[in-house]
C-alpha cells in the first residue's frame, strides 16, 4: 500500500446533506456566511464579477465588520477576468485575499480547482459549483447543472486545515508546489463512513484514482454523472470491464459543454464504451457541470472531475462515503438526471460520425491528454 494511504487518520461520523443544484448551493452558502460567528474560509476556482458574486462580497465584508476571520482564495487562472480591485475592499476591512498561483509565463498550468465553503470550522460546502451567474438555476430550466454537500462533522476541520495548508503558499513565488508536498499534507482523512481524497499535481500516489479502481474491482452497478469525462486508460478498462462481467455501467455526459474541445475528446472514446456494454447518456436542458460517482454502496462527490487535468494536474478533493442513507439519495439524484437525457447507441453513433469528425475528436484527446499533461510536468520539474 502506499505510503500516503498507510497514515489515513480516524475521525468520528460526519454528516452529510445534498445540496441538489447550483441555486441551493449558493444560497445556502450565503447564509452560512450571514451565521458565521468566528471564521470564514473560501477556496474558488471561479469567482465571475456578477450579482451573486456582488451578494458574496457583501456578505463577507459583513463578516469582517462583525470581528469574523475571512480568508479567500481565488485560482489566477479561473477567474483571470475578475480585477484584484474587487477585494480592496474585503482587504482594507480586515480579510485576507490571496489568488492561489499568480500567472507566469512558467507556472500557469498548476491550478486549484477546489470549491469549498468552511465556516466556524463546524460547516462545509464542496462540490463543482463556483461563485457566478452560470450556476444560479435548477440545471433544467436555467443554470448549469450541478451539485454538492453540505458537510456536519470532524471532516469539516480536516477540510478547515487543507485549506490552511494551501492558502499558506497560495502566492508563493518559488517553491510553491514543493512546499505543498510535505507528508503532513499530503494525508488522507478517514471515519468508518467517509474518506476525504486530497490531491496535488505531481502526487505519485493519487488516492481518488486508487480508491477508484479499489472499488471499481469488484464492483456490479456504477452510476457516474461526469462534466469532463477523460479518464486514465486503467479506469477507462476497468470500467469497460465491469460491464464486460455483467455489471451496469451508466454514463450520463454532457449534451452540451462549457468546454468544446472536452467534449470532442471525450466522444472520442464512446465506441470502445458503448461495444464493452457500457450505457452512454448525454444530458440535453442545460450545460452539464455536476460531478458524481455511485460505485455499489459508496458514493464521491467534491470538485474533481474525471479527466486527466483533475487526476493529475490540479488541487482537488473527493469525499468519498458510504452511509447507506446518502448513497441512496446519490442514486435517486442520478436517475432524476437520467430523465433529461438522450441515450447513446453503438450503431446510430457509428453512422453519425463522419471522417473529419473523429478526426477532430482524436486531436482534442491527444491535446487534452497527451500534450496538457506534458507540459504541467514540464513546468513542474522547472520549479524544482
Amino acid at each position: 500500500m502506499p505510503e500516503v494511504l498507510k497514515s489515513l487518520k480516524k475521525v468520528s461520523t460526519p454528516h452529510f446533506r445534498w445540496l441538489h443544484t447550483g441555486e441551493q448551493a449558493l444560497s445556502e452558502m450565503l447564509i452560512a456566511v450571514g451565521a458565521a460567528q468566528r471564521s470564514i474560509r473560501l477556496e474558488m476556482y471561479i469567482f465571475h464579477e456578477s450579482n451573486i458574486a456582488e451578494k458574496f462580497r457583501v456578505a463577507l465584508l459583513n463578516a469582517c465588520q462583525r470581528n469574523v476571520r475571512v480568508h479567500v482564495m481565488v485560482d489566477a487562472l479561473g477567474s483571470i477576468t475578475l480585477p484584484t480591485s474587487f477585494w480592496d475592499p474585503l482587504k482594507k476591512s480586515g480579510g485576507d485575499f490571496r489568488w492561489f498561483n499568480p500567472l507566469t509565463v512558467h507556472r500557469f498550468s498548476v491550478r486549484d480547482h477546489r470549491k469549498m465553503l468552511v465556516c466556524d470550522d463546524e460547516v462545509a460546502f464542496v462540490g463543482g459549483f463556483n461563485i457566478s451567474k452560470e450556476y444560479q438555476g435548477d440545471g433544467v430550466v436555467s443554470g448549469w447543472r450541478d451539485l454538492g454537500l453540505k458537510i456536519y462533522g470532524p471532516l469539516v476541520r480536516e477540510l478547515a486545515g487543507a485549506f490552511d495548508d494551501l492558502f499558506a503558499v497560495a502566492d508563493s513565488k518559488q517553491g510553491l508546489f514543493q512546499k505543498f508536498r510535505k507528508p503532513q499534507q499530503q494525508r488522507l482523512v478517514s471515519s468508518s463512513e467517509a474518506d476525504l481524497l486530497l490531491t496535488s499535481p505531481g502526487r505519485q500516489h493519487n488516492p481518488i484514482k486508487r480508491f477508484l479502481r479499489d472499488d471499481l474491482r469488484n464492483a456490479k452497478s456504477v452510476q457516474i454523472i461526469a462534466a469532463y469525462f477523460l479518464p486514465t486508460w486503467r479506469l477507462r478498462r476497468d470500467l469497460m470491464r465491469v460491464a464486460r462481467e455483467g455489471g451496469k455501467v451508466q454514463l450520463i455526459l454532457p449534451g452540451k459543454s462549457d468546454i468544446g474541445m472536452m467534449q470532442a475528446a471525450s466522444r472520442s472514446l464512446y465506441r470502445r464504451l458503448l461495444h464493452a456494454g457500457v450505457e452512454i447518456y448525454e444530458y440535453q436542458p442545460q450545460i452539464l457541470h455536476a460531478k458524481l460517482i455511485v460505485i455499489d454502496g459508496v458514493a464521491y462527490a467534491g470538485s474533481s472531475n474525471l479527466d486527466t487535468r483533475s487526476l493529475h494536474l490540479n488541487y482537488e478533493l473527493l469525499v468519498r462515503f458510504n452511509q447507506a442513507n446518502v448513497v441512496a439519495e446519490a442514486r435517486n439524484i442520478f436517475k432524476h438526471d437520467l430523465r433529461h437525457c438522450l441515450p447513446i447507441q453503438l450503431a446510430e453513433w457509428n453512422k453519425t460520425r463522419p471522417f473529419w469528425t473523429r478526426l477532430k475528436q482524436r486531436w482534442a484527446y491527444f491535446l487534452l491528454a497527451r500534450l496538457d499533461p506534458y507540459l504541467t510536468r514540464w513546468q513542474l520539474r522547472r520549479l524544482r
